[in-house]
């Protein structure tokens, strides 16, 4: 004969795997960007986007206050619409894509800010240099994709790094490049 205790040990257990279940979220390509903006000569903004990356969100809530947020970036995917600037930006000056072909970033913490944002803290490795950072996150809410009858969640995730952080474009001081690289993701992930 089985102990209730034992029993009540085993449903206590089952209820609280299914309550506790990670979801994995995958960014949808067609529906997501990677793009940044930097100040050049002081007085305008250069913006490009880097077209191939990859990423997911894990996270047993709803509201994604437990989230854990990984990606990895193609370097040599970066465009700027002018095709000398990239290939520039992929030599040894900046990024050295044969050299660092990817970056990747993955968080150590979420901070609920209230209203879907967040503060999201974590490793980012460029060009095998690894900084902490911290960027704002806001959940935009989930639906199901009518197409894919899927659901999906929307997020946008910003904020500033230091390329000095990395030596990318280290022979290029800060009046001509800010040292301030700023980064803005929209993106659509699907469970």
């Amino acid at each position: 004969m089985k102990k209730p205790g034992l029993i009540i040990s085993a449903v206590a257990m089952l209820f609280l795997t299914a309550f506790t279940t990670q979801n994995l979220w995958k960014s949808d390509k067609g529906h997501s960007e990677l793009g940044f903006s930097i100040t050049h000569l002081g007085i305008s903004d250069v913006s490009g986007t880097f077209n191939d990356f990859e990423a997911t969100v894990s996270s047993t809530k709803e509201d994604f206050s437990d989230a854990v947020v990984e990606a990895t970036i193609n370097v040599g995917s970066i465009s700027t619409r002018i095709e000398n600037r990239d290939a520039h930006l992929k030599g040894p000056d900046f990024f050295d894509v044969e050299k660092y072909p990817k970056m990747t970033f993955k968080s150590s913490s979420i901070k609920n800010i209230g209203d879907g944002k967040y503060k999201l803290t974590g490793d980012l490795t460029a060009m095998e240099v690894t900084k902490k950072v911290e960027l704002d996150m806001v959940y935009r809410g989930t639906v199901e994709n009518p197409m894919t009858k899927k659901p999906t969640a929307g997020f946008k995730i910003s904020g500033t790094i230091k390329r000095s952080d990395f030596g990318i474009g280290s022979k290029f001081p800060a009046p001509m490049l800010s040292d301030k690289v700023h980064i803005v993701v929209n993106a659509e992930f699907q469970e």
